[in-house]
């Protein structure tokens, strides 16, 4: 980047395992902070034993932990957890995803550590809070996507409970944290004191269901799964052409309208079932009988330059192979090169967000495990201990 990153100069300690607090650290890493990920030195993190596997190297493990370094600490070990305090003593964040509890018996807690650095701010992630009568239960996505109503509106109606592929339980707690510690960071400089942030991940996924929780609020009814249709809009989902499927979005009436000069079927407009998105959305059955009788008459590549030609929304149903070649991702410059600890070159997806013309680059390679003890530990040790490190 051509402007100096935003949080240089801020220090992050990482002590979290898999997705949602890994994640929630590279974000502030993306942005300059400086990362150190502490880990048990029995293995490490669990995402460094996920395949894909290079060369011994987890590929999921890098796409999570670009620009850190890392060292291992057994925190169970007295004189281990007093060198997280010493690292703690100085930092301006610590990101752990541990159960609620588990820190404050290692005697690592919120309340410890900023009695050692007030102005620290601690954010715990967890499954479903600090405190309450479900914060002692751990959780994964899978089970806060089933607790949190995802799963009740994923998947065809009828149709067995279905899970969204990506793990958004996970990735929404950490991006909600990121912006969280960003604030709070905002809020320690003009008072000089830190916070403790307390992001559940069923708190996350629900608040991006503010749609969902809006209807049930404003019906008193439970939302439906639909498959890929909109409760409220219409047409808005999939559709089945010659060949194949794409999605197409007429969210307004001058969509539609443009749709249908597209399909040349002016007497739709005048149809009493399709005069607004809400009425199209509640004869929406009616409305995808008509309008796939007309697609499958074409492959989906003809529909798709019709549909753009006209200013219609639409995109076709990509794999991941097939959107990370789109000429779009190459000219954000998205995807980065990698390399990993083993010398293995690769690929990894980098930050979405660009600050003016420029984007976030990959810094610092993914670390092996233990790294940068040395680099960072060593000066934290005692002197008698450091003398018996280098033999003398």
């Amino acid at each position: 980047m051509s402007m100096r990153l935003p949080l240089e100069g801020i220090q992050v300690i990482e002590v979290c395992n898999v997705a949602a607090g890994p994640y929630c650290a590279m974000l502030l890493a993306d942005m300059g902070a400086d990362v150190i990920k502490v880990e048990n030195p029995d293995g490490g993190d669990t995402l460094r034993t996920w395949p894909p596997i290079n060369d011994g190297y987890s590929e999921n493990f890098a796409s999570l932990n670009r620009n850190k370094r890392s060292v291992t600490l057994n925190l169970k070990d007295a004189g281990d957890a007093a060198l997280l305090r010493e690292l703690a003593r100085t930092a301006h964040v610590l990101i752990e995803n541990n159960r609620p509890g588990v820190m404050d018996r290692l005697g690592l807690g919120y309340q410890a550590l900023s009695a050692l650095n007030p102005r620290l701010i601690y954010c715990s992630i967890s499954a479903y809070g600090q405190s309450g009568p479900r914060s002692n239960e751990g959780g994964f996505d899978l089970t806060l996507q089933a607790m949190s109503g995802i799963m009740s509106i994923t998947g065809e109606p009828g149709g067995a409970p279905v899970k969204c592929g990506v793990p958004l339980a996970d990735f929404s707690a950490g991006l909600y944290g990121a912006f969280s510690i960003a604030t709070a960071l905002r809020a320690a400089e003009n008072t000089g004191r830190g916070v403790h942030l307390d992001v559940s991940m069923l708190g996350a996924t629900l608040g991006i269901a503010a749609l969902q929780t809006s209807e049930y609020f404003g019906s008193g009814r439970d939302p439906q799964p639909l498959g890929s249709a909109h409760p409220r809009n219409a047409p808005y989902r999939v559709f089945r052409s010659r060949d194949g499927y794409f999605g197409m979005a007429a969210g307004n009436n001058a969509l539609w309208r443009a749709v249908c000069e597209v399909l040349d079927r002016p007497d739709l407009l005048a149809d009493e079932r399709f005069v607004s998105p809400t009425s199209r959305a509640q004869h929406q059955d009616a409305l995808l009988m008509i309008l796939e009788t007309m697609f499958t008459e074409a492959d989906t590549t003809t529909w798709l330059e019709r549909f753009r030609a006209a200013g219609v929304p639409c995109a076709p149903i990509n794999t991941y192979s097939q959107v990370l070649e789109d000429p779009q991702v190459a000219h954000m410059g998205w995807i980065q090169p990698l390399t990993l600890p083993n010398g293995k070159s690769t690929r990894t997806f980098g930050s979405p967000v660009r600050w003016g013309a420029d984007g976030a680059a990959v810094r610092m390679r993914p670390p092996a495990l233990g790294e940068h003890n040395d680099e960072i530990l060593g000066p934290l040790r005692p002197a008698e201990a450091r003398v018996e490190e280098v033999g003398l």
